[in-house]
C-alpha cells in the first residue's frame, strides 16, 4: 500500500505539472469542484459547492483501501488462531479488500491514461 500511496502522490504531482503547463506557469485551482448541485427528486436543491484538493481525495481513498486490507489481515489472522472469527467473516473482509484494491488500481489506470492522452495532444 505504501507503493500505491507513492504512485498516487506522483500522479498528483504530474497533474499539477499539467495544470502549470496550461496556465502558463501558474497553478490552476488544484481542486475538484462540484459544478452544479445534484437534484434528487423529493429533496430541495442545495446551493453549496464543495471543493477538495485532488491529491487529498486520492490520499483518502488509498487510506480507505489500506484500512480494508488491515481489517482483512486481522480477520484472517483471527480465523487462523481460532479467536472466534468465522470463515464467512474472513472471506467477506478479504473480498472487500480485494474489490477496494481493484477499484483503486482501475482509477489509477484511468487517471494515468488520461494524463498520457493530454500529454500526447499537440497544440
Amino acid at each position: 500500500m505504501v507503493q500505491a500511496a507513492q504512485m498516487v502522490s506522483g500522479l498528483g504531482a504530474a497533474l499539477n505539472s499539467v495544470s502549470e503547463d496550461f496556465s502558463g506557469g501558474q497553478v490552476l485551482s488544484g481542486t475538484a469542484t462540484v459544478v452544479g448541485p445534484i437534484i434528487v427528486p423529493g429533496q430541495q436543491a442545495s446551493s453549496t459547492v464543495t471543493t477538495a484538493p485532488f491529491g487529498d481525495l486520492l490520499t483518502e481513498a488509498i487510506g480507505q483501501v489500506e484500512l480494508l486490507e488491515q481489517q482483512a489481515r486481522s480477520s484472517v489472522e483471527g480465523l487462523m488462531s481460532g479467536t472466534g472469527i468465522d470463515l464467512h467473516e474472513a472471506m467477506i473482509a478479504t473480498q472487500k479488500a480485494e474489490m477496494g484494491f481493484e477499484l483503486a488500481l482501475s482509477v489509477r489506470n484511468k487517471a494515468l491514461a488520461a494524463y498520457q492522452q493530454v500529454m500526447a495532444m499537440q497544440f
